[in-house]
């Protein structure tokens, strides 16, 4: 069981204040970490501060945007300065703009390239310098089921997480000589505030969600905690450039027939 103790690693996760990014974080922190939370929002990270320190858990919070290279370093320089090191990077912070493609204004897509896909590199880019002169390093991409699949209304989204894939991939070739595993994460559709108001009996997508997942329910957020801390473990040390989906098997099936 000691592959899975972070005791004494230190873990960035980017937007690491609410939904699937505070699960995963809250479930590195159990298994030992110290949280670095980011935020470009200060009422958001104070609550989530807050939560942490109730739980116990040692955690900083610091505000910048991911995109901001200047500022992302600065920041990013203080986290070494202030915490000694950084053990993991999860690159989590993203958005989503459900707008039809032929609707879509260029600088909406751009938007969501530039958080979902450009901010992950500028973290990466920055943290990896550190990570490989120390020789160590974990870096967890969260990516999605578009970095896989189309949907519709979601083309920036699906571009910037297809994208964010083979970032995931080609990091882990030119790192992996320095000791560093870039893997990615695929979240299902999960339990969480955003989806709560469709999680009913009778809603047309909770229906299909309930019917397209072999599990036939959604994900819990604790669900995604211990693909979390695989992946920032010493118990994945020679897993690299991967994505696992944690989906309840979705991507595993093409669907129930029509008749059944």
């Amino acid at each position: 069981m000691n592959l899975f103790d972070l005791s004494g690693k230190v873990a960035v996760v980017t937007g690491g204040t609410h939904g699937l990014g505070m699960a995963m974080a809250e479930g590195l922190a159990a298994a030992g970490a110290e949280l670095a939370i980011t935020s470009t929002t200060p009422s958001k990270l104070e609550e989530a501060l807050d939560y942490y320190h109730s739980k116990g858990y040692k955690a900083t919070g610091y505000i910048f945007d991911v995109t901001d290279e200047l500022e992302a370093a600065q920041k990013v320089a203080l986290m070494e300065a202030t915490h000694g090191k950084i053990d993991i990077l999860v690159n989590n912070a993203g958005i989503i703009k459900r707008i039809p493609a032929i609707d879509m204004e260029v600088e909406d897509f751009r938007k969501v390239i530039d958080v979902d896909l450009t901010g992950p590199f500028i973290m990466s880019k920055l943290v990896g310098r550190y990570m490989i002169k120390r020789r160590s390093g974990k870096i967890i991409n969260i990516c999605s089921m578009m970095s896989e699949l189309g949907r519709d209304n979601v083309v920036a989204y699906a571009s910037a997480k297809g994208g964010l894939k083979m970032l995931t991939k080609n990091l882990a070739t030119e790192w992996a000589k320095h000791n560093i595993q870039v893997n990615g994460i695929g979240p299902g559709y999960f339990a969480t505030s955003q989806t709560e108001p469709i999680r009913v009996d009778g809603n047309p997508f909770n229906d299909f969600i309930i019917s397209r997942t072999p599990e036939g329910r959604w994900g819990n957020p604790e669900d995604l905690a211990g693909t979390a801390i695989f992946l920032a473990s010493e118990a994945s040390r020679f897993i690299n450039g991967q994505i696992i989906y944690v989906d309840g098997g979705i991507l595993a099936t093409i669907g129930k027939p029509a008749n059944e």
